[in-house]
């Protein structure tokens, strides 16, 4: 892009609030955060040939609670941007989710589709985003860390973004910096989005995980573990307990859970957590004494829970835009996969003439969105609702582990991996239901 606002376009405080104001700095495209969706949205914007310039508040290597885990379709992402997911990079590689719950076990590989590996890869998100900020920077992105971004620059006239105002690390002022389009990539509070007036809905789902890490011996188990034994006192709660092996002596160990539940927000998940691993075998020595970090937590924006996902402007990613997937709490594939959209359809933008065109093209982007997800989220806010029922959630534990082929049809539902084109009839089924349902 080679228009950008002009100076008098932004907000003043007085009659020599222009001769006060800092220089703005000047980019195509300006994305505010550089987690996985901020940093490939930033790569591909820059592989288009797009000035991007990503705005971080934290500098690298940096901390972010998460589960570690990535499931086939965040490889696929992770492989589209160029990056090598080899054991010698410093991955590890699993064949698929192992199931615990109601006195059962049951392993599960992923699925052999065409669309996505047949691997998972586990890494802490300390390594991972800096990985995808660094690749972002290689395709051309510039990247300033320690910079943290107050709020929007609007025209006074169409309201419309033409920037953001931030404040690099120490507090040494302010600074301006100016695009025609802005993505918001800063995470589920995205104090960016509320300044422009976008608000979480409350008819979506929320979930809150907590994690840490512990020393074990089973930190080089090839498969994701997943515990749906989550009691609060005599109610089973919707949600699940996990376990994955980090490779290098320490497992990633955590709970999540459902806002559906009546327990949610009364629940004190870390002593839920202690109480779990209480029950796990001795020789995995998940004690008090093996536990590396504090225990910490995260909300999981899921299903759109903030919308529109684009406007003034403004595009939303990741979990700005509520992405987090409410069948089984990943959020870090659609982080990437949102940001490839975002940055294909600003690409487009750039290549058009004339103000209309350009704004065609960029409200297009929450139809993409809703094209891709809009189904599948509606499905799964139905499902977070049911198993709401802690008589549903016992019911469904005890029958589907009993059933290999259910499982089956079940961990490609909630992992939403499927062929989109032919593919098994379990693919054709939930491809079906998820076309025909409303878009979230």
């Amino acid at each position: 892009m080679t228009e950008h606002a002009p100076p008098e376009t932004h907000p003043t405080t007085g009659p020599d609030a222009a001769s006060r104001r800092p220089p703005a700095e000047e980019a195509d495209v300006i994305v505010v955060g550089a987690g996985p969706a901020g940093a490939t949205t930033a790569f591909y914007l820059a592989q288009s040939g797009l000035d991007v310039l990503v705005l971080e508040k934290s500098t690298f290597p940096r901390e972010k609670v998460c589960g570690d885990g990535l499931t086939p379709r965040a490889v696929k992402s992770l492989i589209s941007m160029g990056i090598s997911v080899t054991e010698k990079d410093g991955w590890v590689r699993n064949k698929g989710l192992r199931v615990i719950g109601a006195g059962k076990r049951m392993e599960l590989l992923w699925p052999e589709l065409a669309s996505y590996p047949d691997y998972g890869l586990v890494r802490t998100r300390l390594d991972l985003d800096e990985t995808l900020a660094r690749r972002a920077q290689q395709a051309g992105a510039r990247l300033l860390e320690g910079v943290t971004v107050i709020g929007p620059v609007l025209d006074e006239r169409t309201g419309r973004i033409t920037g953001v105002t931030a404040r690099p690390a120490g507090g040494a002022g302010e600074r301006s910096y100016a695009a025609r389009v802005v993505v918001a990539a800063d995470g589920n509070s995205s104090r960016l989005s509320v300044a422009m007036g976008l608000r979480k809905r409350d008819d979506r789902p929320l979930g809150v995980a907590v994690r840490t890490y512990y020393r074990s011996p089973r930190h080089d188990d090839d498969y994701l573990e997943s515990w749906l034994d989550l009691w609060d006192g005599d109610r089973l709660l919707p949600g699940y307990g996990w376990i994955f092996g980090m490779g290098d002596g320490t497992s990633n160990i955590g709970l999540g859970i459902l806002d559906t539940s009546k327990a949610f927000g009364k629940v004190d998940y870390r002593d839920m957590m202690q109480r779990w691993l209480a029950t796990t075998p001795p020789e995995w020595e998940l004690t008090e004494e093996n536990r590396t970090v504090p225990i910490r937590g995260a909300a999981l924006p899921m299903g759109f829970n903030r919308k529109p996902h684009y406007t003034r402007g403004l595009l939303l990613v990741g979990d700005a835009g509520g992405m987090v997937n409410p069948f089984n709490g990943e959020g870090i594939a659609y982080a990437m996969e949102s940001g490839e959209l975002a940055a294909r359809v600003i690409a487009q933008a750039n290549a058009r003439t004339g103000t209309y065109a350009r704004e065609l093209a960029l409200s297009d982007y929450p139809r993409i969105l809703g094209e891709t997800y809009g189904g599948y989220y509606t499905l799964g806010r139905y499902f977070v609702k049911l198993i709401g029922n802690p008589k549903v959630m016992q019911l469904a534990t005890q029958r589907g582990l009993s059933h290999p082929m259910l499982m089956k049809f079940t961990l490609k539902l909630l992992a939403n991996l499927t062929d989109p084109r032919g593919g098994d009839a379990m693919d054709r089924i939930i491809n079906g239901i998820a076309k025909v349902a409303p878009r979230a």
